[in-house]
């Protein structure tokens, strides 16, 4: 007998799992597929900002910006051992914004979005304040305002547990190959990694690939609909350590483009992003030396040391798939989402997805379900709006509590060194403790890997996290890549070939 889902929904990336974990909670039966690993597209490749877009406000993207000023603490509340706020810093340029402009976006900034918790502006002298230090004496005043960093690639793992748990089937390493529409139901084929291929039905399907969504609509579906997709490719380097202090910079440039340098990782700046239009395989995006040399010229403006081509150990590239507009310029493009319906009268419908961005994953959700609703079963679970009040894995202690959880982890766990502790609870929240089970010590957690990467983490993210390879684990469900040995990947790229991963 066949088994019928109520939606199908194609690509593992933020959009995708969000739409799973609502529709799931709601009580529809859901089905995923990513054809590599969750969050191995777009969403890992981020700026890793949970931010309203302060930039958007010059091209008066108002309701875009208000929605993501809400969601910022919604989203804190809901995974604070991955999401928590930071404090930025925007030296005023001569010759660029006028400090009016700057005033009067981040005042309306402040209030557009219902901020409780994240602090307000502030003015700062540069020329006292911890944050002029590194940079050029030239800069005296800046104004400091508040966002939230996110884990990204974590956050997509954590819709996608969250809605296995509640029911949800979630596949990684599965192509999709095609849908065909047979009146009310789609009947698709999927290819999985080992080459056998399998079909499903579902009554509706949501194309949420990504950069690959057109692709997907018009070569796999064959779709009439137009794919009004504009791939823009956006990169990033990571430096070492440039400053001390906790807080990141928004420098303004020359050409009316802003960067980041962002604390990362304990010993890095994370520097970015870069804007242009891209053509080709979004799987082969990577920085360009020109990206690389555009993003050193942009900090060395604003720092005193300059930063340069040899100061970057490594370097970041994703692919955004943005909804074309029309715009003269790939950073002119709305950041916006928009939904496509294609559901001619009684057939199965299909949803595209275009654009969108981390921080408003969750509304789109919503805002598809809702297109959808005519379409699918009455919901029978949760309403909506849910997926806003309760916690995501790992998230269910206090926005103020991080500091008590590392305390409990490392009283319950001794032997754990203050940083080990630390990263477990940043990366895991609660769930620390059903990685480390009864451990009495180290030894307990088995072999090291290095930075405090053990066999009992390996194991716990191949049993929970859809872990597969060494990369799974060090560049997207952590970013212990940039710390550990040749040889450590290596060792560990051996224990995951024995533990049934891919070698």
């Amino acid at each position: 007998m066949e088994q019928v889902y109520d939606l199908a929904i194609i690509g593992g990336g933020i959009n995708g799992c969000g739409i799973a974990r609502d529709a799931v909670g709601r009580g529809l039966k859901t089905y995923l597929c990513e054809q590599n690993d969750l969050a191995s597209g777009t969403s890992s490749w981020s700026t890793k900002l949970i931010h309203g877009g302060l930039r958007y406000l010059e091209h008066y993207e108002f309701r875009l910006v208000r929605e993501a000023l809400i969601e910022r603490e919604i989203l804190w509340a809901l995974a604070p051992h991955i999401i928590w706020p930071l404090r930025f810093v925007l030296p005023h340029h001569k010759g660029l914004r006028p400090q009016w402009l700057l005033r009067l976006g981040l005042f309306l900034y402040d209030h557009l979005g219902g901020r409780k918790l994240l602090p307000g502006t502030r003015t700062l002298d540069l020329r006292r304040d911890a944050a002029g230090a590194p940079l050029k004496p030239g800069f005296a005043r800046a104004f400091e305002y508040s966002d939230c960093w996110v884990q990204d690639s974590r956050l997509v793992v954590l819709n996608a547990m969250d809605a296995k748990a509640r029911g949800a089937e979630i596949e990684t390493g599965t192509r999709f190959i095609s849908a065909d529409r047979r009146a009310d139901r789609w009947v698709l084929e999927m290819e999985t990694r080992d080459g056998a291929r399998r079909q499903i039905v579902a009554k509706a399907l949501v194309n949420a690939a990504g950069p690959w969504v057109a692709d997907v609509l018009t070569q796999r579906i064959r779709s009439n609909g137009t794919a009004k997709v504009r791939l823009v490719q956006g990169s990033h380097i990571v430096v070492r350590k440039l400053f001390d202090h906790d807080r990141c910079y928004i420098f303004q440039n020359g050409d009316g483009r802003i960067i980041f340098a962002i604390p990362y990782e304990q010993d890095f700046t994370l520097i970015g992003t870069t804007d242009q239009d891209y053509v080709g395989d979004p799987a082969k995006v990577a920085a360009t030396p020109q990206e690389i040399a555009y993003l050193c010229s942009a900090a060395s403006e604003y720092f005193a040391r300059p930063v340069t081509q040899e100061d970057v150990v490594w370097t970041y590239s994703g692919v955004r798939p943005l909804y074309d507009d029309g715009a003269s310029k790939a950073q002119e493009a709305t950041r916006d989402y928009v939904l496509t319906l294609d559901a001619p009268s009684s057939a199965a419908p299909l949803l595209s997805v275009f654009g969108g961005k981390i921080t408003t994953y969750r509304r789109l959700a919503e805002a598809v379900l809702e297109k959808l609703g005519p379409h699918l079963p009455s919901a029978t679970k949760k309403p909506k709006g849910w997926t806003g009040g309760e916690p995501l894995p790992g998230g269910d202690f206090p926005v103020t509590g991080f500091d008590a959880l590392v305390q409990n982890l490392q009283q319950r766990y001794p032997f754990l060194k203050a940083a080990h502790a630390w990263r477990l609870a940043r990366t895991y929240g609660t769930r620390a403790d059903l990685l480390l089970g009864g451990a009495k010590s180290l030894a307990d957690l088995g072999q090291t890997f290095g930075a405090d990467l053990t066999e009992r983490e390996v194991l716990y993210l191949m049993r929970e996290e859809w872990a597969r390879t060494a990369d799974d684990i060090l560049w997207r469900r952590s970013k212990l890549g940039l710390k550990l040995a040749p040889t450590d990947v290596a060792a560990l790229m051996r224990f995951m070939a024995s533990a049934g991963g891919a070698s």
